[in-house]
């Protein structure tokens, strides 16, 4: 890395189903692997070339990425710990979120700019993609280096160079769940009819030209026009959709309760979550291929856009 020493040394505190599956893509890319766990003596499931330890080692690592509790004042003690352990070395810690604020994660350590947030997908092993995120203080050096080392272990990285809560994927995500819950909600459509649509129409769309470039392709003087009557009509997206608060209040969590939109009752449940990954792993690879084969001046270049005041 320009400007950084490259990452080499990877600690992983917190040794749950993430925890286990992250450590598996460093250490299989040839990182110096360390899992902190309060079992580390118990452990027997421990990924090729990665070493437990009940304390953390006296020798900092470069790069610590916590998967504790989601539960800020956790997370906090663990960040604390850390910086006390390591006070005289520039350890990067990067907090396992998938939706807390970095700002508010990050608001008592000593040495913000070290501090960032990965937030990788489940099955952590082998998802695609994962993203890597600055913390309040962090600047791109650092964003940079966190990021190539994730590269290193295969994944395609998203990087955001200021804190958002939820991160990029998990944004844009809920606000297209947000919209599909008051429908099922109000009527309008059901479950199915909303999963039929995104498989045969929104999701084909965005495996081969993505969100923004499908419009560029189609043209945008009829999508400015589309969206200036539809989204004053989208549902408010102010506060939690109460139809599946409410769900969820009632254990209808899904697939694990065998109840949710979809009855999964009788279901095996491992069986549908590794046919699930097993899918998605197919899906990502014919997409490597596919999006890859672009014709000669037929790829497009990236532009940095900003609105005009």
């Amino acid at each position: 890395m320009i400007g950084r020493k490259e990452i080499q040394t990877v600690l992983i505190y917190g040794y749950g189903v993430m925890g286990k599956g992250v450590s598996a893509t460093f250490a299989d890319a040839g990182f110096e692997t360390i899992v902190k766990s309060s079992r580390a003596s118990e452990l027997s499931d421990l990924p090729n070339g990665v070493t437990a330890v009940s304390d953390l080692p006296k020798k900092a690592p470069d790069l610590v990425i916590e998967f504790v509790p989601e539960d800020a004042a956790i997370k906090q003690r663990v960040f604390a710990e850390i910086e006390d352990a390591y006070p005289d070395d520039e350890v990067i810690i990067a907090t396992g979120t998938s939706g807390a604020s970095l700002d508010d994660l990050g608001a008592k350590l000593k040495r913000p700019h070290l501090f960032t947030g990965i937030h990788y997908f489940m099955p952590a092993d082998t998802t695609a993609v994962a993203e890597v995120m600055a913390g309040p203080g962090a600047p791109a050096e650092v964003v940079d280096a966190v990021a190539d080392a994730v590269k290193r272990t295969g994944k395609e990285i998203v990087t955001l160079y200021k804190p958002i809560v939820g991160f990029l994927i998990n944004r844009l995500q809920h606000i297209i769940l947000h919209e599909a819950y008051y429908l099922v909600e109000e009527g309008v459509a059901t479950p199915a009819d909303i999963d039929m649509a995104a498989r045969k129409m929104l999701a084909p769309r965005m495996c081969l030209n993505g969100l923004i470039e499908q419009k560029d392709t189609s043209g945008l003087e009829i999508h400015a026009l589309a969206q200036s009557s539809i989204v004053p009509e989208l549902h408010s997206i102010d506060t939690p959709n109460p139809l599946i608060q409410d769900m969820v209040a009632r254990g209808e969590v899904g697939l694990s309760a065998g109840k949710g939109f979809y009855d999964w009752d009788g279901c095996d449940v491992d069986m549908v979550r590794k046919q699930s990954s097993a899918r998605l792993r197919k899906l990502s690879k014919f997409l490597d291929e596919e999006v890859s084969d672009y014709a000669p001046g037929t790829k497009p270049k990236s532009r940095e856009l900003k609105r005009s005041r």
